[in-house]
């Protein structure tokens, strides 16, 4: 099970209007569950840097099916991911990139969205995956709760 094309466009433009409403300009991408890209837009005047970094992102939230701020929480030094990024043609390992489930749990792809600060690219992203109405993955064992 793949998110379509057109909930990608659907959670493009949301994630567009979320980081209009943020004054920035960013690169949004779309993966299915393969993590092969779906959908991608490049806002004008966003950073050419980030159009590989939103694609990483996407791939990497959909690979561990884990927000990629966690899974940069895991990584630092002396953490049981402790370089992680190094794998699977590079990943990244900081926020701005989240799974796509849908509503019976199963992971269907995945977003990711560089070209601001990371907080910024997180609340983009969030804004993209809540548009297609499709829920967060259940927490994976080992993830650190929201906050710790």
């Amino acid at each position: 099970m793949h998110v379509t094309f057109e909930e990608a466009q659907k959670a493009i433009a949301a994630a567009i209007k979320k980081a209009e409403e943020t004054g920035t300009q960013m690169c949004i991408a779309i993966v299915d569950s393969g993590s092969n890209l779906k959908a991608f837009a490049r806002m004008n005047d966003a950073w050419v840097g980030s159009i590989d970094i939103a694609v990483k992102k996407a791939k990497t939230a959909c690979y561990f099916g884990m927000p990629t701020g966690q899974i940069g929480q895991l990584s630092q030094p002396a953490g049981p991911l402790y370089g992680i990024e190094h794998s699977n043609d590079g990943l990244i390992t900081f926020p701005g990139g989240l799974p796509i489930v849908n509503q019976d749990g199963i992971l269907v792809g995945a977003i990711g969205v560089s070209g601001s600060s990371v907080e910024n690219d997180h609340i983009v992203a969030k804004a993209g995956a809540e548009a297609i109405g499709l829920s967060d993955l259940p927490a994976h064992p080992g993830a650190p709760e929201p906050g710790d």
